[in-house]
């Protein structure tokens, strides 16, 4: 879809929730009422979407918190019926303001017209509403994007946003909360479907099939299709659930599990072109590490195999390893790769993020429990992380964050290599080879007294360190491997060499994690154009311009409306002409046009 059809279907999205507004009988210079229902309900809210809420917190901030705090907004979480379950961030609100993104707070149209989070939920779509669209008036002091949620089931069960009351750009903002919700969606599909069921993922290129974008078919022995993420529909060119997988497929059951798994094959799809398609088996009873894209390509520096060589070494000879690094630098790579290269590849690997259990359940995850260990224990019990790990390897990630009572318990299974579940007198003997991952200085922790100094020197038998990006030699390197890996068969054009200096040169504070998502939304906005500065994020913009190209803050007006209407509009055009950011320009026509409607055709 073309920029300017983009444009189409955006001013008429705003016009039918401006109508909508007015039928529910809102008026924009009205108070923006958003409720405060009491404390007890706002948590029964919340414990109802208590899986899309630990979700989101524990996958998608880590993976997206470097993309949205340089633009200081506020990631909100709303349910199906637009009221706020919870928001992270630091919003810079005034007292009035900040009301309106506390727990509970209701955005759904009917009650406060136009907005991201109420309007996407309307229209079932991803939307931007910009400051001076929203309508109520008392609103218009910030702007936004969000995108519906739907469940394995295809039912809504939320929307995610993303506001701030500085200016955003609209289409990377819009691109990012796509991108988040489709990932959102993703793994509440894992989670509905996670054992038992087999998988296939399939898209239009071998190298973007662990993209959020690639489509998901879940199904059982019988081939029969359980469920399937939105994007299959699209790639399959219909609604698959219920069908069988020789209805959509040119091959069979018995020839489709004939694949080995993990391998990618081409698969030609009934009535459709060739689809690049991965096999996932039945998961055991074990937890897998979470999926990471760059998987043994980009993010294991080249010049440092020689750290894979040494840490696989090591690990087959059952030393413990400890992996140092930034968030984001690959530490779960590494621990992959090192994984699928030992002795125990065909055994699990098990990831325990540290800092993402709860503290009152860190043992009851750790080591297990038997039916009813206590009040609310599952009645089939639980053997633990550990248990699942057995014969396999054992990864504790952020281990700096375990609590000091689990680092004592964790030391004497590491010392005896057994464990006792919660409610048994029985010890279990478990195998495991283990490697642990901090971000953290383990060493100044031990003298602080924050981490066991005896756990400290048994888990650190050698401790490997990974480069932060900024660090690296080979960055056009991993920025091409991540735009070979997540672009779709059709987009060949690229970066512009302004785009691509603008990658090579900013600090990447994420790392590798911040930069995946970087290009994955800047491939979500180009199309099938080449890469420009204004599909990337502001952070990464740095305009310099000329002495003879003042900065566009010194333009007047008349001159900015001159290009305007020289380029029928075209805000690209525009910044090009002027030597700066689009993004630049988009603030100094707010300042010219503070507080009215956008102009036509801008």
């Amino acid at each position: 879809m073309s920029a300017s059809s983009n444009g189409i279907v955006h001013e008429q999205a705003i016009r039918e929730a401006w109508a909508r507004s007015t039928a529910a009988g809102l008026r924009p210079h009205v108070a923006a009422d958003h409720g405060e229902p009491p404390v007890a309900q706002v948590e029964q809210w919340q414990l109802r979407r208590a899986e899309v809420l630990r979700i989101t917190e524990a996958q998608l901030l880590p993976a997206y918190a470097q993309v949205l705090a340089p633009i200081q907004a506020l990631l909100l979480l709303a349910d199906e019926h637009g009221r706020l379950l919870r928001s992270w961030g630091t919003p810079r609100f005034g007292a009035a303001q900040a009301r309106a993104f506390a727990p509970g707070a209701d955005w759904s149209e009917a009650r406060v017209g136009c907005n991201a989070l109420g309007t996407a939920l309307a229209c079932g779509q991803a939307v931007d509403v910009e400051h001076d669209e929203h309508f109520l008036a008392a609103n218009r002091f910030m702007s936004g994007s969000a995108a519906p949620v739907f469940d394995a089931e295809r039912r809504l069960v939320g929307v995610l946003g993303v506001s701030s009351d500085s200016f955003l750009p609209p289409s990377h903002t819009l691109g990012t909360v796509k991108v988040m919700a489709q990932a959102l969606e993703n793994a509440l599909l894992e989670e509905r479907f996670g054992e038992g069921c087999h998988r296939l993922v399939f898209n239009t290129a071998r190298n973007n099939l662990d993209s959020p974008w690639a489509g998901v078919l879940v199904f059982d022995a019988g081939g029969r299709v359980m469920a399937a993420n939105r994007r299959a529909d699209t790639l399959l060119g219909k609604d698959p659930r219920g069908l069988a997988i020789q209805a959509l497929f040119r091959a069979n059951l018995g020839e489709l599990m004939a694949r080995p798994a993990g391998q990618p094959f081409p698969l030609l799809a009934a009535g459709r072109s060739r689809l690049q398609c991965l096999l996932q088996p039945p998961k055991r009873l074990a937890t897998p590490c979470p999926a990471t894209s760059l998987v043994e390509r980009a993010s294991v520096p080249q010049q440092q195999q020689a750290l894979l060589d040494k840490g696989l070494r090591l690990l087959e000879r059952d030393i413990p390893l400890l992996i140092s690094g930034e968030t984001g630098a690959g530490k779960e790579v590494l621990v992959k790769a090192l994984h699928a290269a030992s002795s125990r590849a065909g055994e699990p690997l098990v990831a325990v993020n540290c800092a993402a259990i709860p503290m009152e359940l860190v043992e009851a995850e750790l080591f297990g429990y038997e039916k009813g260990a206590f009040t609310g224990a599952s009645q089939k019990g639980n053997p633990g992380l550990i248990r699942k790990a057995d014969k396999g390897v054992l990864f504790f990630d952020e281990i700096g964050d375990m609590p000091l009572a689990t680092q004592a318990r964790l030391l004497r299974v590491l010392q005896e290599r057994c464990i006792q579940p919660l409610g048994s007198g029985d010890p279990v003997a478990v195998d495991v080879r283990v490697i642990c991952a901090t971000h953290r200085d383990l060493a100044s922790a031990v003298a602080e007294g924050s981490f066991r100094e005896d756990l400290y020197y048994r888990i650190a038998g050698c401790t490997l360190r990974l480069p932060p990006l900024r660090e690296r030699s080979d960055r056009r390197e991993l920025i091409q491997a991540i735009w070979e890996e997540h672009r779709q068969p059709e987009q060949q054009a690229g970066f512009s060499e302004a785009a691509l200096q603008a990658l090579m040169s900013h600090p990447w504070p994420g790392n590798l994690r911040q930069l995946s998502n970087v290009i994955q939304v800047a491939l979500a906005l180009a199309d099938n154009a080449r890469i420009e500065l204004d599909h990337l994020p502001e952070e990464l913009l740095t305009p310099l311009p000329t002495p003879m190209q003042p900065r566009v803050v010194e333009v007047p007006a008349q001159d900015i409306n001159a290009l305007l209407r020289a380029t029928d509009g075209n805000i690209s055009q525009v910044a090009r002409r002027l030597g700066v950011s689009r993004n630049t320009v988009y603030k100094r026509l707010r300042e010219m046009n503070a507080g009215a409607w956008p102009t036509a055709g801008i």
